[in-house]
């Protein structure tokens, strides 16, 4: 039995704003942020979501609670859905790190690890879901390595070719099935 997936990035956060390559850092919603956030609770509460699945990050869980602090509908935290995890690099320029990025797909950040590894991890989530959510429509909030995930495994792209792509935000999010 599938399971209907509905993803969407944290809402911006003040890092975002300055240009920073969060990673595992915590971050910050921004006020426009949690505007962003209020918008997507608006958007989705009525939307047939039974779950919210969240990055234990700061700024993903700033934004799962603004959008769904006092619905009913359970939000729950998983460390596997967080971003890649830049080692030394979290907190650098977001134009550096974007910048050789691909010498990291394989090959783990220093202190950190690879985006292979940070894909795999997310991977390792998706493939618990059916567990107690078959047939159910769940939402993930998370990050850019969430979704290069859940583009990996519904259309068999490669790390690579994920990493070299370029991600455009999209403020409805996405929509997956997964068997």
């Amino acid at each position: 039995m599938s399971i209907e997936v509905v993803f969407e990035t944290h809402a911006l956060s003040e890092d975002n704003e300055r240009g920073i390559a969060t990673g595992w850092l915590p971050g910050r919603l921004s006020e426009q942020g949690r505007a962003n956030a209020a918008d997507m609770g608006r958007r989705r509460r009525g939307d047939g979501i039974t779950a919210v699945f969240t990055s234990d990050l700061r700024r993903a869980a700033q934004t799962a609670e603004i959008a769904f602090g006092g619905t009913g509908i359970p939000v729950l935290y998983d460390w596997r859905l967080r971003e890649c995890d830049f080692g030394t690099r979290n907190g650098s320029p977001a134009a550096d790190v974007k910048d050789d990025r691909l010498e990291y797909c394989d090959r783990p950040y220093p202190g950190g690890e690879s985006h292979a590894q940070a894909i795999a991890r997310v991977v390792r989530f998706l493939a618990d879901l059916p567990t107690r959510w078959a047939g159910q429509r769940v939402m993930l909030i998370g990050h850019l390595a969430t979704y290069r995930a859940l583009e990996h495994v519904t259309t068999g792209l490669t790390v690579r070719e994920l990493v070299a792509a370029t991600f455009e935000w999209r403020a409805e999010g996405w929509q997956y099935q997964l068997s």
